[in-house]
């Protein structure tokens, strides 16, 4: 329970989960939230009751708080879609942002943009608000971001611009070989070896095109050989990033690289990315986002 009303509200409402950070009009968090009710959960007419079930006691009854969301609360499949900005353009931001129609008169909703890129095919759908977040932290970067999580993504950033960014689906493609594919029995819920995990990236970097191939030995051998099921979900996360490492080349190849992240996810692309003799820069997830959803109030009260 905060200790008084919002004077805004951060929000980050992905497809898993919804969080929100209770702020002053500083700046200053009062008090943090979660849920596991993310766009995945919801249909468009659930939007409001659930960000009322876990944010309206700090709702002041007698105006409209400012509720400043990023995520894929505001893509076709969340709440509103709102029309993405084309890239290279400065990173979050409250331009563009929508107003989806709100019953309580308590909730003044805006839904914040992402980025497109016409060649190749992109799309972000929250990492923008991180990136802005990164930048506002360090306004003199120029180099490439890589943002772990269920889509990687890795961003060229120059004078405050995002140039390009190119996104990947690693995560997903571990999630469901390591729980829904032949590997499931051979592979640990959790470990990471990280000798096995370095061997497999360079290996998948070097024959990116045998990983297929290389994918079911980790099954073949666990069933022959008994191999270590830390040991089988280091190999099967090491190749998935190696062939990842072996696309994006030309963003971390000679760039300053910062891995924007926490937990395992960021500390084996940090570890993969050592492997290649680069060693990253690191920034908390979380702390980026409210620092990128921090800026976009900044802009609509200043």
């Amino acid at each position: 329970m905060a200790d008084r009303h919002a004077d805004w509200i951060a929000a980050d409402w992905g497809v898993s989960h919804l969080r929100l950070w209770v702020m002053d009009a500083a700046g200053q968090m009062l008090d943090y939230r979660r849920s596991d009710r993310g766009t995945g959960r919801l249909a468009p007419a659930d939007y409001e009751s659930a960000l009322l079930d876990l944010a309206g006691d700090v709702l002041p009854p007698d105006r409209a708080t400012p509720v400043i969301c990023c995520g894929a609360a505001g893509t076709r499949q969340g709440w509103a879609e709102v029309p993405r900005r084309a890239v290279p353009c400065p990173p979050g931001g409250i331009e563009g942002a929508i107003r989806p129609a709100t019953r309580d008169p308590r909730l003044d909703m805006r839904l914040l943009p992402g980025l497109r890129q016409l060649r190749p095919a992109d799309v972000t759908e929250g990492q923008e608000t991180r990136i802005a977040g990164w930048l506002a932290a360090h306004p003199g970067f120029d180099g490439v971001l890589c943002l772990p999580g269920r889509q990687s993504r890795w961003a060229h950033l120059s004078a405050g611009e995002v140039v390009s960014f190119r996104s990947f689906i690693t995560g997903e493609m571990f999630a469901l070989l390591s729980r829904q594919s032949v590997l499931h029995p051979s592979v640990a819920d959790a470990g990471l070896d990280p000798a096995a995990f370095t061997e497999a990236v360079a290996h998948a970097m070097s024959r990116p095109a045998a990983v297929a191939g290389d994918l079911f030995t980790i099954h073949a051998e666990s069933l022959m050989a008994g191999l270590d099921p830390v040991v089988a979900r280091s190999r099967l996360s090491g190749l998935l990033i190696g062939i990842e490492l072996a696309a994006a080349r030309p963003y971390w190849l000679g760039q300053g690289v910062a891995i924007i992240g926490t937990g395992e996810p960021a500390y084996a692309y940090a570890a993969a990315l050592a492997a290649q003799g680069l060693t990253a820069r690191r920034g908390d997830g979380e702390e980026m986002t409210l620092n990128g959803l921090r800026a976009a109030y900044a802009e609509l009260t200043g």
